[in-house]
């Protein structure tokens, strides 16, 4: 799951989406250090990640790919799986993507010094050209991965998969479908549990 993925199975605690959204750059136990709910954020990201790539539908789409990307066809697929998510927006959420992506943006500059350094460097680059609301587009997601390509020196050639996201586009978004309905479930289950892990702390 790539950005917008993670931010919307966070639910509506702000707090849990911006531990959530910065996880990436949060290593081993340093998480400790940030409030009890950006902790939980933090925690549910690593979560969903295990839990995705070892779903048989996400590693489904991720076969796909793997003969021409490798390993970087999970990075692919996260992605792609995000665009069916942007795209199909309204199936997901009764607030405008433009909205909530403009929302949670203000949400990040409130709260930007427990921001770590490295989201901090990237975030003016984010909001200046909205990446979130960009996913629901084929360019916007071409502009994703050439940037990933570009951050692995040209190497992984992700930028050529927007072939393989035209060529296959019904049979991706029917598997993002079947796994999307059921992280939702999954996160929402998580959140409850860490809940109440942290209420008998």
């Amino acid at each position: 799951m790539n950005f917008l993925a993670h931010i919307y199975l966070s639910g509506d605690n702000d707090q849990i989406k911006i531990g959530n959204f910065m996880a990436d750059s949060i290593k081993g136990k340093k998480y400790k250090k940030y409030p009890a709910e950006i902790q939980t954020g933090i925690i549910l990201h690593r979560a969903i990640d295990f839990y995705t790539d070892t779903h048989p539908v996400f590693m489904q789409s991720t076969r796909r790919l793997f003969p021409i990307y490798g390993h970087y066809s999970g990075i692919i697929i996260d992605i792609f799986y995000d665009h069916f998510l942007a795209a199909n927006w309204s199936r997901y959420s009764g607030t405008p993507l433009k909205k909530y992506t403009l929302d949670f943006y203000a949400l990040l500059k409130d709260n930007f010094d427990v921001l770590p350094s490295k989201v901090q460097s990237f975030l003016p680059y984010m909001i200046r050209d909205n990446w979130l609301l960009s996913y629901a587009s084929i360019e916007g997601i071409e502009h994703v991965l050439a940037g990933l390509n570009r951050r692995t020196g040209k190497k992984s050639d992700m930028h050529l998969a927007i072939k393989e996201l035209k060529e296959h586009y019904q049979d991706f978004q029917f598997e993002f479908e079947i796994f999307f309905d059921e992280v939702i479930i999954f996160s929402r289950e998580k959140i409850l549990e860490l809940e109440e892990v942290k209420k008998g702390r």
